[in-house]
């Protein structure tokens, strides 16, 4: 495979050096003798040939060779996940500031769903300024629910980078797959009228279905910016039972 046919120049992407730096430590402390050569011998190799090839070929390894178990000090990603993105992570450093960005997107493109889901979980550190707003946007997309897990949950990219529309329709995509709300950055502080209307409007879509409503869809909803004619619908539901008790446990008190 060839990268020699990139699009147009870009600015380079701010990489968070220091983050990397601490997710090595992290990864390292979870490696045997044996892991820990080939990981180093990885690292090498990758800096005496950066090249795509490389990167590719020693990311589809590190599950083989450093297994896939959760970290402690980070339960939601795995080693390998963890180490697909410090190499990704080293290679960018690696190439041309202009060519950055084209080059994650090729990456994107390329990977299976497990190597797009650790692109995913390490963009807000390998690009803190939001110039990969369009890749996110595209992944988001997916109906691949590890991929979308990756950029939806415990991951701060959208939060800070996102446009209202955008994050509502993250937010609203995450509920409907049953994802946890509450690991959404930044939902509480882009609670909004908007995004209240939306979540009503997918609670009413599901309960005319006679489908569950998601468990999660509170998390969405600023009560204390709803309408008068919205509290008390709801707090209709919840004395017919058609909506789960915890509900009852947002309203504000005395509302």
């Amino acid at each position: 495979m060839s990268m020699d046919a990139l699009s147009f120049a870009q600015p380079a992407l701010a990489i968070r050096h220091a983050a990397f730096a601490e997710r090595q430590q992290v990864l390292e402390r979870h490696l045997d003798d044996e892991s820990r050569r080939w990981w180093q011998q990885a690292r090498e190799q990758l800096a005496r040939a950066p090249s795509a090839n490389t990167l590719v070929l020693l990311s589809s390894q590190c599950r083989r060779r450093l297994g896939d178990a959760p970290l402690a000090a980070s339960p939601h990603s795995s080693r390998t996940q963890l180490a697909r993105a410090l190499l990704l992570a080293q290679w960018l450093e690696q190439q041309a500031g202009a060519e950055q960005l084209a080059l994650l997107r090729q990456l994107f493109l390329w990977g299976d769903d497990q190597e797009k889901a650790a692109l995913l979980k390490a963009l807000d550190d390998l690009d803190s300024q939001g110039a990969s707003l369009d890749l996110a946007l595209q992944a988001g997309r997916t109906n691949n629910r590890e991929v979308f897990a990756a950029l939806a949950l415990d991951n701060p990219f959208a939060a800070r980078h996102y446009p209202d529309r955008a994050f509502h329709q993250l937010v609203l995509k995450a509920l409907g797959m049953g994802l946890d709300s509450r690991r959404i950055d930044g939902l509480a502080e882009r609670r909004s009228v908007d995004l209240n209307q939306l979540a009503l409007d997918l609670m009413e879509e599901q309960l005319a279905a006679e489908r569950e409503v998601s468990y999660g869809l509170p998390q969405a909803i600023a009560f204390d910016l709803l309408s008068q004619a919205q509290r008390l619908r709801l707090r209709g539901l919840c004395q017919q039972g058609r909506l789960p008790g915890h509900w009852r446990e947002h309203f504000p008190a005395g509302a």
